[in-house]
């Protein structure tokens, strides 16, 4: 142990910030949870706050608003597992069948760019496209007879909203890794495929589909430990009173109540509940996954 370390010590030197990096801003921070069972008061502290068990968490199970918070997290959380976990997948295999390399690397940029684009900016430019007044959206739909749509403000359209675009911005990036996992397929089974007579739609469905379906696994019960967060940034900064009831999602409500509110113990008692329910779906996603014969993450 100690010769490989000694014989490895730069690679652990480059992976020293990494793992300071996560001991500081995930670890430590850990501690802070306990003022979830506590009466937090700011002025007396960790220390010297009141300790209350679970009084916080039932009083946050029993008040109105969070039981429509809770089912508004899993809907569009289930909507954008169920559109956007397929969604680079599906783009990954069809850049893949593009032979002309000029096309595909652009096609690429142009689909990795958003990522980059903080939300701040991407929300910007979403509510200057869907502008009632002046939008491109609404200016196209006028081409056609349309009346226009204040579609940040209709309760009916929101959700759809939030999961499109989040897809288009998150959609290049996931692609990057499904890529990275086709390249490293045999291309002897192509060559064979093809001496059977093989389409090319057979063999994306049967040689890598089958091929990156370990990668595909792995992705899925990460995703599944995200469940629970439907995008705090895309919703706090597109969501208005009007469309409150079906927009309002736990990390919204957590920020309302421990920040704005000041009730930072009920604020953290809903930020551990998030987290509990994450930790319970990732383990019973990675048992499942191991049952049926596939490579877990432990």
């Amino acid at each position: 142990m100690l010769k490989d370390l000694v014989r490895d010590k730069y690679l652990y030197l480059l992976l020293l910030p990494g793992m300071l990096f996560i001991v500081v801003f995930k670890y430590i921070p850990m501690y802070g949870l306990v003022i979830a069972f506590q009466e937090y008061n700011i002025l007396q502290g960790v220390g010297g706050s009141d300790w209350v068990g679970f009084y916080q968490f039932e009083k946050l199970f029993t008040m109105l608003d969070f039981t429509n918070v809770f089912k508004n997290t899993l809907i569009i959380s289930t909507l954008k597992l169920i559109w956007g976990f397929p969604a680079p997948i599906v783009l990954a295999l069809l850049l893949n069948e593009v032979k002309q390399l000029v096309f595909q690397r652009f096609v690429q940029t142009v689909v990795y760019l958003p990522h980059f684009i903080s939300w701040v900016i991407f929300s910007g430019i979403i509510i200057i496209f869907l502008n009632p007044v002046d939008g491109l959206v609404n200016q196209v739909m006028g081409w056609f007879g349309g009346a226009p749509i204040d579609f940040l403000i209709e309760k009916s359209y929101f959700r759809s909203i939030l999961v499109a675009t989040d897809i288009y911005k998150e959609v290049g990036w996931g692609t990057i890794i499904y890529l990275a996992a086709i390249s490293g397929i045999n291309p002897q089974l192509y060559e064979a495929a093809i001496v059977d007579g093989a389409g090319r739609f057979r063999q994306m469905w049967n040689i890598t589909l089958p091929s990156i379906r370990h990668v595909i696994v792995i992705l899925f019960i990460l995703s599944l430990g995200n469940i629970l967060d439907a995008g705090f940034l895309q919703t706090l900064l597109l969501y208005n009173p009007l469309v409150m009831d079906v927009a309002d999602i736990i990390d919204t409500y957590v920020y309302r109540k421990g920040i704005v509110d000041a009730s930072y113990s009920l604020g953290a008692a809903a930020g551990v509940f998030k987290s509990v329910i994450a930790l319970i779906l990732v383990a019973a996603s990675n048992q499942l996954a191991k049952r049926f014969g596939e490579e877990g993450l432990w």
